[in-house]
């Protein structure tokens, strides 16, 4: 355990030297163990463990990481913090950087809103970090912060494709695909849609492929109501969508705005699902208590902080690449989806 120095007011943490005098050997020994450096007997190296867990020694990371060149920590520069989907992959990020034994440096934008992706990755560089995560929700990865990352293990998640850094995301077409396909199998002649913001990466992907699908299918494809994640855009598109009595099904690019459309279209007397359906994107832990509960596209947060964590350790520690890809969505079905009204 710690110990007090002289003047009994001062606590002292134990030292490599107070580990090797309780465990009986070198201090040399006790360095290669705390290293995990594996030419130690093992009998050896259970003494030293046992020393160190009785005295509460902790190696100090800072100097492994000048012998290793390592500091086991991952940097992550992140925008929209508070969006549903980022919040959720900075979650899986940080578990599995965890159970992979590396510490996470949070850089969120918008505390730097003057210095940009530039002033971001300043400040990571300045805390050592062995590799950088990239979460982007809009295009805010510009041809000149490329050169702030060049030789640095990088990974960029959401970011679209025009870049060249190895990255992984949700497949944001094929979530809206089977939005759109749902809705058409169901007897409705188009789908409407309310899009999220104009530079967002995934906001686009789902209005391209929603719009695709339904030419795919020989289908007129209305005009695009203009939204911004918020249920409130979704109300107002909501509005627009109740006076319109040819419409009869709407895919909105997320729950939020799900939600603020069915409030619009049950106050002007347009019920969900009895006259209009109504289809979200996120999945959100709410979505099943909405009124009714909301049909949606669930996204696979998780498996996409857990594999961006793993495709940068792979870079990290020069293993075999993980190759880039997208992660699957899933429609759940409920009850704010049915055939049109005859």
């Amino acid at each position: 355990m710690a110990e007090r120095t002289d003047d009994s007011r001062v606590w002292r943490a134990p030292s490599i030297i107070d580990v090797a005098r309780e465990a009986g050997v070198s201090a040399q020994t006790v360095s290669r163990v705390a290293n995990g450096m594996d030419i130690v007997r093992p009998a050896t190296r259970q003494k030293v463990l046992a020393a160190m867990d009785r005295l509460g020694y902790r190696p100090n990371s800072a100097a492994r990481a000048l012998k290793s060149g390592r500091f086991r920590t991952l940097g992550v520069i992140m925008s929209g913090l508070s969006s549903y989907g980022n919040v959720h992959t900075l979650e899986a990020i940080a578990n599995e950087a965890a159970k992979q034994g590396y510490s996470l440096a949070l850089t969120p934008l918008w505390t730097i809103a003057q210095a940009g992706f530039t002033g971001a990755f300043a400040q990571l560089a300045d805390q050592a970090v062995d590799g950088v995560l990239i979460v982007l929700e809009a295009h805010e990865l510009q041809e000149s912060d490329l050169a702030q990352i060049a030789g640095i293990p990088t990974v960029v998640v959401t970011a679209g494709d025009s870049h060249p850094y190895p990255s992984i995301d949700i497949d944001q077409a094929q979530g809206a695909r089977l939005a759109t396909e749902h809705l058409l199998e169901l007897g409705h002649e188009t789908v409407w849609h309310i899009r999220g913001p104009e530079n967002s990466y995934s906001a686009e992907d789902r209005a391209r492929s929603w719009a695709d699908t339904l030419r795919d299918h020989g289908r007129a494809v209305p005009p695009i109501l203009q939204g911004d994640w918020s249920t409130a855009s979704g109300y107002a598109a909501g509005q627009k969508l109740a006076a319109d009595p040819d419409a009869t099904a709407v895919f909105a690019a997320n729950d939020e705005m799900a939600l603020g459309a069915m409030r619009a279209l049950s106050e002007a007397g347009r019920p969900v699902p009895g006259s209009v359906s109504v289809v979200g994107f996120d999945d959100m832990e709410m979505a099943a208590d909405f009124q009714p509960p909301l049909t949606t596209i669930h996204q696979y947060f998780d498996r996409v902080g857990t594999a961006a964590v793993g495709m940068l350790i792979d870079q990290i520690e020069k293993r075999r690449l993980t190759p880039p890809g997208l992660v699957a969505t899933a429609l759940v079905t409920r009850a704010s989806t049915a055939p049109p009204a005859r």
